[in-house]
């Protein structure tokens, strides 16, 4: 039987509101020891804020205009996402593709259920799946 993104990924998950001050989101992401965020409304998936949209798209505008910005404003909208119910392989292709170490999960009706990592899908993966990934990951110098 393959398994599913749903048997390996983290249920609970933590997000962000597109109004809130992105000091906050970094208060939050320091607190929890977190590099990504979801941003949502309801249940809906917005977009996601890393620590690196943190300081490429707000710290380097400066202290005057990051004290204003709000997690909107320096959120990635280009969203990828796997849905629950895909194989651990077709996520895997999905993080290799993208060169991304997290996805965010949806359910069919695209509701945030969950967030899985390359290291929880490599752990379960077949071995060239995620040797294959990890290689795309490396050359894109994220290893």
């Amino acid at each position: 039987m393959m398994t599913r993104v749903r048997d390996l990924m983290t249920r609970d998950v933590l997000t962000v509101g597109p109004e809130w001050l992105l000091q906050d989101v970094a208060r939050l992401m320091r607190d929890e020891n977190l590099g990504a965020l979801p941003v949502a409304e309801e249940e809906e998936l917005i977009g996601i804020i890393t620590d690196r949209d943190l300081v490429l798209r707000a710290l380097a505008e400066g202290p005057a205009t990051t004290e204003a910005l709000r997690a909107r404003d320096v959120m990635s909208v280009g969203l990828l996402y796997c849905f629950e119910d895909q194989t651990v392989e077709e996520a895997l292709q999905i993080i290799g593709e993208s060169q991304v170490r997290r996805l965010p999960v949806v359910d069919r009706a695209k509701r945030l259920v969950g967030m899985v990592t390359l290291g929880e899908l490599s752990r379960s993966a077949s071995t060239n799946f995620a040797i294959a990934a990890q290689r795309r990951m490396s050359r894109a110098g994220l290893h």
